[in-house]
């Protein structure tokens, strides 16, 4: 996966400012690769768990529609944990076709890694910032 590097820094920007609580958004893209990523609420407002607000989770399905693109992945931060899907994580990845992103953690400079999760089993995908 490509995620352009100002993108990028919009995550991790947006995991910093949610601090001490994990932040969390969408991504949008099309065959080109992610278009848009849409910082989110996170409705749990915890430092160990999200829920993407539905409200917002709505606006970015009808942004993407508008502009041709489909929800592609998800992306969350880990406050104090690594960047790799907790058992929490696992159990709420409900799009087998998305993309997790996971940054953290946010004791330092956090590190983007991108998963597939599908049926329980995670398998790392590679990201590219570009």
């Amino acid at each position: 996966m490509e995620l352009p590097a100002e993108m990028a820094d919009r995550i991790v920007a947006h995991g910093r400012a949610a601090l001490p609580n994990e932040a969390c958004g969408l991504m949008a893209g099309d065959s080109d690769g992610v278009q848009q990523v849409y910082c989110l609420e996170n409705s749990d407002a915890s430092p160990i768990s999200y829920t993407i607000d539905p409200v917002g989770h709505f606006r970015a399905l009808q942004d993407a529609e508008r502009n041709g693109w489909d929800l592609v992945g998800a992306f969350h931060s880990h406050v104090n944990a690594p960047a790799y899907p907790s058992p929490t994580d696992v159990e709420g990845a409900t799009e087998p076709d998305w993309v997790w992103v996971v940054a953290g953690p946010f004791d330092g400079t956090p590190e983007l890694r991108a998963y597939r999760i599908r049926d329980g089993e995670i398998t790392e995908e590679e990201l590219a910032i570009v």
